[in-house]
């Protein structure tokens, strides 16, 4: 499987009350041809991403309407759009409309990849924003369904860009790996939101081995 095959079956899922940013255009914050952007990007990425040795797959559980449903990128805001495209040599305009929207999370996850030089992917669970009946602009929880199609373009994934570990972010995302790691090395981290900040950040820079600065 291509890069390019991974995205174009990504596109065609379809589910009640869940958004696919590959395939589906924001009436509210999207510019006319952002599914077109947000999937040339992720092609783009992939192709990057399978020509070196990964690191690591971070997996999340969805696409939050504040980051992924935006940018298409897992654990990405508006924000550090720039910050995740940098990190594979490309540059491209987001494919959003005015001011750039912060999530918390991406926040949280991007001031410790950000002291990460390691190529890591990000990824999540289900790899659409799903989202509350009738109010887009919300966040919920996949549901069985949802997460049978979103394992399987998991298993692809990470057959295309074989990581050296996998990293799950959150309960949700350690159950899946569990199932579907075939004995490759998971890494469980505390997802970062609800409280779970600074047990996250000390896992990371355990892991990395980051080291925290010396005041002089």
């Amino acid at each position: 499987m291509t890069p390019l095959d991974f995205v174009s079956q990504l596109s065609t899922l379809r589910f009640t009350d869940a958004f696919n940013p590959y395939s589906d255009q924001c009436p509210v914050h999207d510019l006319d041809d952002a599914p077109v952007q947000r999937s040339n990007l992720l092609i783009q990425t992939l192709e990057m991403a399978e020509q070196i040795e990964v690191d690591s797959i971070w997996v999340g559980r969805d696409l939050g309407f504040r980051g992924g449903r935006r940018t298409g990128l897992a654990f990405t805001d508006d924000v550090h759009f720039h910050d995740h495209l940098s990190r594979w040599g490309i540059s491209l305009a987001r494919p959003t409309l005015g001011q750039p929207v912060a999530e918390r999370t991406a926040t949280i996850i991007w001031e410790m990849l950000e002291r990460i030089q390691a190529p890591i992917f990000l990824w999540n669970v289900f790899p659409l924003h799903p989202h509350e009946h009738g109010a887009p602009f919300t966040n919920r929880a996949h549901n069985a369904e949802e997460r049978k199609a979103g394992t399987e373009k998991l298993l692809q994934l990470i057959h295309l860009l074989r990581p050296k570990r996998l990293i799950a972010v959150g309960n949700d995302a350690e159950k899946v790996l569990g199932r579907i790691s075939g004995g490759a090395n998971v890494v469980k981290f505390r997802h970062p939101s609800y409280g779970g900040q600074v047990l996250f950040s000390q896992q990371v820079r355990e892991l990395y081995n980051i080291k925290e600065p010396t005041l002089l």
